[in-house]
């Protein structure tokens, strides 16, 4: 059961190697703590042994044994209920403790406001900081698109040729997004020329349009860049632009291209429901946890609005002149 849960079901739910990865780690540090903490061997350990007090202290051990951060411990635990979920679907005798898993509450975590990039000068010198050369044009596409359509490198990296439509009236990307969900990103007219310099340095001659639209080449045979290759690359432009624009954020990666658009749209006045439709969001909520954040000039503004009283002074008299009625508004006798 347990293989046809990591090889079988979850791959079909997502196509994503990294949620199989998770699953599998965190199915594989519980078998851990049963044999080297609690003293069962595979071949002895059975359901009937899942109770809500043995997963309970399996999620303190975690948090205070091996000094988990709180979103690793609920990740690790969520590996679990998601596993007895899928078992007690196939087997209903399995359904009560299911549920009594279920109840094992996860560990409250702090959502922290991730930076983006504030000043809109840092950013253009971000994107322009690529040199003129056949390596430059690019990484200058590919910090751009990642910018304009909010892709995720790992989105990026599986687009193939025939997923960019560059049509006079009509441009975007055909996006391959997390849990097999598509969507389209229009292009803006400030990327689609950089896409054009991209396509005539590297794809100028007739290719299958199943080829990878970003690739490296390896003893000459063609491969989809890997996303670490994505990283290194903003990393290394990143550090370049902070010598002269030290609001850089201290680490730069791809996705806060995404999140720094995503932020920019909602200070713009664009309604969330659209944005979280545009980064492929299941949740509208997902989109205003995590993006929906005014900036200080907006906060000001809203507080300006706000009724004014330091230092006004006020002329009519708030309490009533009578002993009885005061003393009836204290709730007194």
């Amino acid at each position: 059961m347990t293989r046809d849960f990591l090889e079988v079901y979850i791959p079909q739910d997502s196509d994503s190697k990294k949620t199989v990865k998770a699953y599998r780690d965190g199915l594989t540090v519980f078998r851990r703590y049963v044999l080297e903490i609690k003293g069962l061997k595979m071949t002895s350990f059975t359901f009937d042994h899942c109770t809500f007090e043995f997963i309970l202290d399996y999620r303190n051990w975690l948090l205070n044994d091996q000094k988990k951060s709180r979103a690793t411990v609920n990740n690790r635990l969520a590996a679990i209920k998601s596993y007895l979920h899928y078992a007690a679907a196939k087997d209903v005798s399995l359904q009560q403790i299911q549920f009594s898993i279920a109840s094992v509450p996860f560990l409250k975590v702090p959502k922290p406001i991730r930076p983006i990039i504030e000043e809109q000068n840092t950013l253009r010198a971000l994107l322009d900081a690529p040199p003129n050369t056949k390596l430059g044009c690019r990484d200058t596409m590919i910090m751009s698109i990642l910018f304009d359509t909010m892709i995720r490198a790992d989105e990026l990296i599986k687009l193939s040729l025939k997923d960019v439509q560059l049509n006079p009236d009509n441009s975007y990307i055909f996006i391959h997004g997390k849990g097999n969900k598509e969507r389209t990103a229009p292009l803006s007219i400030e990327t689609i020329p950089l896409i054009n310099a991209y396509m005539d340095e590297f794809h100028n001659e007739n290719l299958n349009t199943d080829e990878p639209f970003i690739y490296t080449v390896t003893h000459g045979i063609r491969s989809r860049m890997s996303e670490r290759n994505i990283e290194r690359i903003v990393k290394k432009y990143a550090d370049i632009v902070r010598r002269e624009h030290p609001d850089l954020p201290a680490s730069v990666y791809p996705h806060m291209f995404r999140r720094t658009r995503g932020t920019c749209l909602y200070r713009d006045g664009v309604e969330i429901e659209a944005i979280a439709t545009a980064m492929g969001h299941a949740s509208i909520q997902t989109t205003k946890d995590h993006y929906a954040f005014p900036s200080l000039e907006q906060k000001r503004e809203a507080m300006r609005k706000g009724t004014n009283v330091l230092g006004e002074q006020n002329d009519i008299q708030v309490w009533p002149d009578d002993e009885e009625e005061m003393a009836k508004l204290c709730g007194l006798r």
